[in-house]
């Protein structure tokens, strides 16, 4: 992690890791990530069309993820799935999350006695 956070790019980690983190339970369409993602954070989390797809092909792209292209009769779907790298970037980008969350805390004055660099999983 940079000494320094870009907040703009935070964000977008943040929706990276939301999708990983969501095909870690297994292979999963785009429609069903977003659900997915919207239920098991209660409604806060709800990507839009015109987020998820962007990102599952910048995924897709990086080698993250992987995409297949259903071959059953009626509306074919892209189906993805976490790849080897995918997994490893979820791991750190999750630790990544926990010590910025960890120094904002401290920062408003709300850390529990957490101290940058001692975020615990």
């Amino acid at each position: 992690m940079h000494s320094t956070l870009d907040t703009q790019s935070f964000a977008k980690s943040i929706n990276e890791l939301l999708v990983l983190s969501a095909l870690r339970e297994g292979p999963m369409h785009g429609y069903q990530i977003a659900l997915e993602l919207e239920e098991r954070s209660a409604g806060m989390f709800n990507l839009q069309h015109g987020t998820l797809y962007p990102i599952l092909h910048r995924l897709e792209r990086e080698g993250l993820i992987a995409g297949e292209w259903s071959a059953g009769v009626g509306r074919r779907r892209k189906e993805y799935v976490l790849t080897r790298t995918g997994r490893a970037r979820l791991g750190e980008g999750t630790g990544d999350v926990r010590e910025v969350f960890a120094r904002l805390l401290h920062v408003l004055g709300d850390g529990n006695g957490l101290r940058p660099g001692l975020a615990t999983g």
